[in-house]
């Protein structure tokens, strides 16, 4: 991925912005033009609270291109507070096992290394546990 793709997607990827539909007040992540709800147009600004709870989960053992190193990882579906489900790594895991239901919050974290002579290192969010207050 290119420098100025990554600049593009700097709010997304780095505190959760999205849409809101100004016709039927759906939250949209990540952003559209169109609404998926009701097809009305769509270019709100909406920040999500990154607040969520697994929906699912999977553990990647077997990791693509440019993730080796982190195998093995999970990466779960999040269901927002707000109602979009997003895909995420999880994070900070320690020795807790991960369940449906549980809380988490979005973090950000470094997702990769791109490998090359430019030396991007490239950060977004991932989720962890709700850390206890």
């Amino acid at each position: 991925m290119e420098v100025p793709r990554y600049w593009r997607l700097r709010k997304q990827r780095y505190a959760l912005q999205g849409e809101i539909c100004p016709h039927c007040t759906a939250k949209i992540f990540p952003p559209r033009d169109v609404c998926p709800e009701c097809g009305g147009e769509a270019k709100t600004p909406f920040s999500f609270s990154g607040q969520g709870e697994v929906y699912s989960y999977t553990l990647i053992s077997n990791a693509p291109a440019g993730f080796e190193e982190q195998a093995p990882y999970t990466v779960a579906l999040i269901k927002l507070n707000e109602g979009p489900v997003v895909t995420g790594q999880l994070t900070d895991l320690g020795d807790e096992h991960v369940r449906i239901g549980m809380p988490v919050e979005m973090v950000t974290r470094k997702i990769r290394n791109d490998g090359d002579e430019r030396g991007i290192i490239v950060y977004g969010y991932k989720f962890r546990p709700v850390m206890s207050k």
